[in-house]
């Protein structure tokens, strides 16, 4: 991966971080984390991953963010300097979901 592609994933997570923060109506209680961005080596789109927590949320936010996403690409293109800014797309961490059941179950066992 190019020097400049990476900075660019990292604009891209930053930006889209302060973004759900600020516009973001999750409801009370959700927790939502900009994990990581990949953009295609012609700037064209980028992929979001994203976590929810709790995870049982996630399908919901993921509903919510896609809903939204011309509203998030639009603040997106107002503040990033470059040409052409890439398409998002969201991607729900299901990773973290599962290792937060295995968790529950591993402390569930330790109970009994």
């Amino acid at each position: 991966m190019s020097y400049r592609l990476q900075k660019i994933n990292e604009l891209i997570k930053r930006e889209l971080g302060k973004i759900l923060l600020e516009e973001g109506d999750f409801g009370a209680g959700i927790l939502v984390t900009v994990l990581r961005t990949q953009t295609t080596e012609d700037f064209k789109e980028a992929a979001v991953t994203f976590s929810v927590l709790p995870a049982a949320k996630g399908p919901a936010v993921l509903k919510n963010l896609s809903s939204r996403l011309f509203f998030i690409q639009r603040q997106l293109n107002k503040k990033l300097k470059m040409h052409p800014v890439p398409k998002i797309r969201f991607i729900l961490n299901v990773d973290e979901a599962e290792s937060q059941r295995v968790d529950e179950l591993l402390h569930n066992l330790e109970e009994e």
